[in-house]
């Protein structure tokens, strides 16, 4: 990617752009610091109060497709504990929580009667957050698509768009005075190819033809959503509320510079990141991945392209690593550390990221919704988690978001993921991501080491790589 300045104090090395000891860098003020979760990894209470069934549940009863045999029908019970939980980001001194609304909890049936005991939750707990002067930031789709609509064909069918529509207007209707910032979807790369292509994910479809319809609907649902909200909550009294998509980003890197290798790197990027970010920056679908698929564009109808790119207020990024490719999708052995995930450690490419894509789109701000490390330090010792690793990973991160801050990049806030250890999808309890660490036996929450230095970190806006 195109290079960029260096701040003052952001001291890097070639290798991976990480900041070494030395002065902290300091952010500007107002930078928003939070941290991010998603209702089916947290919440449980999967029956509870009218909640619907969604094609998660549906999927985790399915054998062999969660990697320890668990579901989230009780998770961290969020649903239950949410005051205590509020409380603790408070004392953490968070200024903003980014969650995610569950769908079959407000609309069981996908569409039609609106559960009103499954919005009053969420009412209640924006209501504790600006309590505690917490900032929500709720993302309407992550993922647990109900299993009604899954049934009448899921995302692969059109009339989800207008489902997703109608749900996005029952939740905003009734939130919409007090909050504003709403992110739509939250990365339909994973929700499409891992659902209904690779089947890791729910619904567990193993279709290209069907992943190129939901890619495609995914992105016109949110395109039709955004000036339903903004008009919803500019009713309700939210003036100037916002609105934008959470997407994710891997940035591709070929193995050598052999023409095979960098072919098969730009097919990946386009596949994996320009496929999504570009219809919504109005450029369309990347004709590289188009013809590499051999994609149709059957589902692409007049006005579409120009509906999914309605303007944005902000663009969410979610970075955890880069990838390597190599011709023949050969597998590429990491290089530099990995993570619990087996990814690996690259903060560099979260700057380049962020350069990049101001450069090419030039969005009127970026928000880093998502990013963290699992690492396999969770062991509480004498009442703490040691998680130095976790502390290393974020604040080389942070260090780089800071750099492209510095080249101009107009970065207004930073989401670690994630808040508590939770269901990693089909990884199921064997991952823990969190700042928090949470036994899953008492769901007892104890404040991992990260969780205090990311605290600091809210209260002064400096990093400083630790020693």
């Amino acid at each position: 990617m195109p290079g960029s300045t260096t701040p003052t104090g952001a001291a890097l090395t070639p290798a991976t752009g990480s900041a070494t000891a030395g002065e902290p860098v300091a952010f500007p003020p107002g930078f928003v610091w939070g941290t991010a979760t998603s209702a089916f990894q947290i919440e449980g209470g999967s029956t509870a109060d009218g909640r619907g069934e969604s094609i998660w549940d549906r999927f985790c009863a399915q054998p062999g497709t969660v990697l320890d045999g668990s579901d989230g029908s009780v998770a961290t019970d969020h649903y239950g504990r949410y005051r205590d939980d509020v409380a603790l980001l408070a004392g953490l001194g968070m200024g903003a929580y980014r969650f995610s609304i569950a769908w079959p909890r407000v609309l069981p049936a996908g569409t039609g009667a609106v559960n009103e005991a499954g919005l009053d939750f969420y009412d209640r707990l924006v209501d504790e957050l600006l309590a505690a002067n917490i900032t929500p930031y709720p993302t309407l789709y992550h993922w647990d698509l109900p299993q009604a609509l899954e049934d009448r064909g899921g995302w692969v069918s059109r009339d989800v768009t207008d489902a997703f529509v109608e749900y996005a207007a029952a939740v905003v209707g009734r939130l919409g005075d007090r909050v504003r910032s709403w992110a739509t979807l939250n990365e339909p790369f994973v929700s499409a190819t891992h659902g209904y292509w690779e089947g890791v994910h729910a619904p567990g479809r193993t279709s290209l033809e069907d992943c190129l319809a939901a890619a495609h609907h995914l992105l016109l649902a949110h395109g039709k959503a955004v000036p339903v909200i903004r008009e919803l909550a500019g009713r309700a009294g939210a003036d100037g509320a916002e609105v934008g998509i959470v997407l994710n980003f891997t940035p591709t890197t070929p193995y050598s510079d052999e023409e095979a290798d960098v072919e098969r790197a730009a097919l990946l990027d386009a596949i994996e990141n320009r496929w999504y970010v570009e219809p919504v920056a109005g450029l369309g679908y990347p004709e590289v991945g188009v013809a590499g698929l051999g994609w149709d564009r059957r589902e692409v109808r007049d006005g579409d392209l120009d509906t999914i790119a309605t303007p944005l207020d902000f663009l969410g990024v979610n970075y955890y690593s880069r990838q390597v490719a190599r011709a023949g999708d050969a597998h590429v052995e990491p290089t530099l550390p990995v993570t619990a995930m087996g990814w690996e450690i690259h903060p560099q490419g979260i700057g380049d990221l962020l350069v990049g894509l101001d450069e090419r789109h030039g969005f009127p701000k970026y928000l880093i919704t998502e990013n963290g490390a699992a690492m396999p330090d969770d062991v509480v010792v004498d009442g703490a988690v040691h998680d130095r690793d976790r502390i290393a990973y974020i604040a080389d991160h942070l260090t780089e978001v800071h750099r492209a801050i510095g080249a101009g990049v107009p970065v207004e806030g930073y989401f670690v993921w994630s808040f508590l250890d939770n269901f990693e999808w089909a990884y199921g309890y064997a991952r823990r991501f969190g700042i928090v660490h949470v036994d899953y036996e008492t769901l007892v929450r104890t404040p991992k080491a990260s969780a205090r230095w990311y605290a600091e970190v809210a209260r002064t806006g400096t990093v400083a790589r630790p020693t």
